[in-house]
């Protein structure tokens, strides 16, 4: 069924301040797999197809409406006073022009659980458009059910009684192991109307959202569970703990899909990939492998081991061996490391190769050219098929500009060369091992820098001598 034929909302719950993680950024704002916790939530909600999302936030809003801001509408909960009192600061935001809440289904998500679905919002809206119920909780089976809200049916159906916090619990209601997954779809203006009448007489003194399911059912409304078949969606993140346990089940969920869609991988527990990442058939990811961001990887390419990539274009039958690459290009059959780093703007053109021990930036490596070994180019533009020898560098900093280095097509540069930009080195041209190159090189061009070498004859087994005799001399 699709949600936005329902006019179906999602509220996200984003005020809280989060304590136990510990930390000076507010716990929404921590992120999975390089992904803020809340921005996993609004996405998922925009992907179930919902006609608005809105962000409820309080602690730290400064540093959370950066990230939900433009796609979300933001309204504000100036005082903590529970999860009733947080979806009440939308009331204004869920009003027509005519001062009434606007009919439809208003889905509640927590901004801390990273791992809900698409597919879990849009069959909670359908549950409960489908049934007319006031409420559709989503619920989950627990074996270890401590902390958790208790769901109290009536009878055998999947009529809800009552929700009953962990504090709040007597002995009976603590053994029942069917919890409150934290993920709700009203019926709106039910909700807020119930929300009216939530009292805080309770051990913390809080407005709870669970109130409003008793006031519906004593309304003579039904309130529905939906029990979700992997807990794990619902899984909250309120500790550094729970933040590792979420980002190794989004690991496993997305290694899984890309499995799936023929990515292999050696060992998927070492391999972390983004949520943002695409990868093409017959990839093949090796252990300790990092693909963030905006990272492409064409198919045929091997990656890894001991590689991370952000935001980098990889195309076709590359291999990138220990390399570590920042928003870079890496065109088909190219091949980078081990031990490379390419920095942004760097770009390896089809069949170049960034070798071991070389660092790339804002370069551009042509066709065919290759960078061995131990070499730094950076602010460079080389053309196809040039050979950089070992050891050789670009000087493209002066203490305040940075300055371009050009080099032509089939250009052989030396060992241990230094080209100190701005400098052009032409078509053709070769550089002599050890040149330090200050001035324009023509093309086809033999260009050295070197001082005259000089021998003197015996020198060495003499001086050897005269440090043995020094050395006897004070053992003495």
């Amino acid at each position: 069924m699709d949600a936005k034929s329902l006019n179906a909302k999602a509220l996200i719950l984003a005020a809280g301040a989060g304590t136990r993680m510990k930390s000076e950024k507010p716990k929404v704002a921590h992120e999975v797999l390089g992904k803020p916790l809340v921005r996993w939530v609004v996405d998922a909600a925009h992907d179930a197809g919902m006609s608005e999302v809105i962000s409820v936030l309080g602690h730290m809003s400064d540093k959370v409406s950066p990230l939900v801001e433009g796609d979300t509408t933001i309204v504000m909960q100036t005082q903590q006073l529970g999860t009733g009192d947080a979806v009440n600061a939308a009331r204004d935001a869920m009003t027509g022009n005519d001062g009434a809440i606007a009919p439809g289904t208003l889905v509640v998500l927590s901004g801390d659980c990273p791992l809900i679905t698409p597919e879990t919002i849009r069959a909670l809206v359908a549950k409960r458009e489908q049934t007319n119920a006031a409420v559709v909780v989503l619920t989950m089976h627990m074996d270890d059910p401590f902390g958790y809200g208790r769901i109290v049916r009536e009878g055998a159906g999947d009529a809800v009684a009552r929700i009953v916090e962990q504090k709040d619990a007597s002995p009976e209601e603590a053994s029942i192991t069917e919890c409150n997954a934290g993920f709700y779809a009203f019926d709106a203006p039910a909700l807020f109307d119930a929300l009216s009448r939530v009292s805080n007489d309770n051990a913390q003194g809080e407005y709870y959202l669970t109130d409003v399911l008793e006031i519906c059912r004593n309304d003579g409304r039904e309130v529905l569970a939906l029990m979700t078949q992997d807990a794990e969606e619902a899984m909250g993140v309120n500790s550094r703990i729970q933040l590792a346990q979420a980002t190794r089940a989004m690991q496993r969920r997305i290694n899984e899909r890309h499995m799936a869609a023929g990515v292999t991988m050696w060992d998927p527990a070492t391999v972390w990939i983004g949520p943002d990442v695409t990868l093409e058939n017959d990839v093949e990811l090796l252990p300790n492998v990092m693909l963030l961001g905006a990272t492409s990887v064409g198919r045929d390419s091997v990656i890894g081991p001991n590689t991370r990539l952000t935001d980098t274009v990889v195309g076709r039958g590359c291999r990138v061996d220990e390399t570590v690459a920042e928003g870079a290009q890496i065109d088909d059959k190219a091949t980078s490391g081990p031990r490379a780093y390419l920095r942004t703007g760097a770009h390896l053109c089809e069949g170049a190769k960034a070798g071991t021990h070389v660092e790339i930036k804002k370069s551009t490596i042509g066709a065919g050219s290759k960078v061995p070994h131990l070499s730094y180019i950076g602010d460079t533009q080389m053309g196809a098929g040039v050979n950089i020898g070992a050891g050789s560098i670009t000087c493209n900093y002066d203490g305040v500009n940075k300055n371009k280095t050009v080099i032509g097509d089939n250009v052989f540069v030396g060992s241990d060369t230094m080209m100190v930009a701005p400098v052009t080195i032409g078509e053709g041209a070769i550089i002599g091992a050890a040149s330090c190159i200050t001035h324009d090189v023509a093309p086809d061009a033999l260009a050295l820098e070197r001082n005259e070498q000089k021998e003197i004859p015996g020198w060495a087994a003499k001086h050897m001598a005269k440090l043995k005799a020094a050395k006897e001399e004070k053992a003495q």
